[in-house]
């Protein structure tokens, strides 16, 4: 569903909001877009066992976790930091990930950087017995595949796409999906612009670009300035929105207008990826270092 802003804009721009997080209550946005295949070819596999990697408020862990018992899979989540392991209590997503079933298993951050070599998922193989292997984020083909499908025969008009991106998966199925005349712009979360190269690994077409000054200081990183315009964007649209991914993209959005980024009359739709889970948690930072709550969270 397309919602339009009740804000309104000069040079006759635009703006409307995909509502992906809409899709599903505990699955949604492109979580349910990256898993629609992966989930799909787990079962034609005929594997009975899900393992994934995430951090401690990993929108992705919360997904597998709910899709796997929803699908009948037993789910392990291979959990960065073994300071969280004794606080699961009191951290929401690990909680909902537990309450779905899944296995959590923490691990140091130094052997989480070896999440990708062979010679680590054979030891966890060893450890677990078989699996399917779902990457951090969800980013493989099949979850391109999955993300191809965002775009719709309703999104013709638009002459901008717009999207956070984390891993790199979902601004990759845009990029294939868009049509000769749009253009998709991807707003990191995180710092710098390496993931320029992990797209490229995805994409044929060069009908994109990243803005890289909207990530608020890296992943997971938010200051005041970030909250108070997610709730002033709630209380005019009645949308919620994740501060971790959408809400950066949303406010670089709006500031590229008010910059005079986009021409005269154009037509930008902006994808709502979804991860509202993770506000619970966020607030108890903001909490914890006496900064201003998101109060969208239901």
């Amino acid at each position: 569903m397309n919602q339009k802003l009740t804000t309104s804009f000069s040079n006759g721009i635009s703006v409307q909001i995909k509502r992906e997080d809409l899709i599903h209550p505990f699955v949604s946005g492109n979580k349910f877009r990256k898993l629609k295949y992966n989930l799909l070819q787990a079962k034609a596999d005929n594997q009975q066992t899900l393992l994934t990697f995430g951090g401690a408020f990993s929108n992705h862990i919360a997904a597998v976790a709910f899709a796997g018992k929803e699908r009948g899979f037993k789910t392990i989540g291979i959990i960065r930091g073994e300071e969280v392991a004794h606080k699961v209590s009191d951290n929401p997503t690990l909680l909902f990930a537990q309450n779905c079933g899944m296995q959590l298993e923490f691990i140091s951050r130094e052997e989480y950087r070896l999440k990708s070599e062979v010679s680590f998922i054979d030891n966890l193989k060893q450890k677990f017995g078989n699996f399917y292997l779902i990457p951090e984020g969800g980013t493989n083909a099949l979850a391109i595949k999955g993300c191809e499908e965002i775009i719709t025969p309703e999104d013709t008009d638009f002459d901008y796409i717009c999207c956070s991106i984390g891993t790199g998966g979902t601004i990759s199925g845009l990029i294939n999906s868009a049509l000769p005349h749009q253009k998709v712009l991807g707003f990191p979360a995180l710092k710098g612009d390496f993931l320029k190269e992990e797209i490229l690994n995805f994409v044929q077409n060069e009908n994109w670009e990243l803005l890289t000054d909207y990530h608020f200081g890296g992943y997971g990183k938010i200051n005041a300035e970030l909250v108070l315009f997610i709730n002033q964007f709630y209380a005019e649209n009645q949308i919620p929105l994740d501060p971790i991914y959408t809400g950066k993209m949303v406010y670089g959005v709006i500031d590229l207008i008010h910059k005079n980024y986009f021409p005269a009359e154009s037509k930008i739709l902006m994808i709502h990826t979804g991860g509202i889970q993770g506000i619970q948690g966020m607030n108890m930072k903001l909490k914890n270092k006496q900064l201003p709550t998101i109060d969208t969270y239901v």
